[in-house]
């Protein structure tokens, strides 16, 4: 079953699968919403606000949606690569074209390390008969 976001604004509402997700940036009081299939909104409430309401409203998938550093909340099912040196982060869009964020060593760092914590937990999870 798709699980949905729903985003109220005085003047709209928007709901949205949450695998549609690509990410979310911070501008100011404002934040961007970046979909996989390249569709984006601009929403004027900031990315804290953002972040409280995938908290509320997506318990249990809240670790597809993580924030990076001040400015992005992303959908690590679309991270492709994380390049550190370069402070790249290459996220993959529905079309299969990479969208490029640049963010800064350590936010990008935390974020490397959780994964690859992830993949230890799957590999134990995998080669052990508990």
């Amino acid at each position: 079953m798709d699980r949905y976001l729903i985003i109220k604004t005085r003047d709209e509402l928007l709901r949205i699968k949450i695998g549609q997700i690509l990410f979310f940036e911070a501008d100011r009081n404002y934040t961007k919403l970046l979909l996989s299939n390249g569709i984006q909104f601009t929403f004027a409430i900031n990315i804290g606000k953002i972040e409280e309401i995938l908290e509320k409203q997506v318990t249990g998938s809240s670790n597809i949606l993580i924030r990076v550093g001040k400015s992005y909340i992303i959908n690590k099912n679309h991270i492709l690569q994380i390049n550190l040196p370069k402070q790249r982060l290459l996220l993959l869009t529905a079309e299969g074209k990479p969208k490029e964020l640049i963010i800064s060593k350590d936010p990008l760092k935390t974020l490397k390390d959780s994964f690859e914590k992830e993949i230890g937990k799957t590999e134990d999870t995998q080669g052990h008969d508990n």
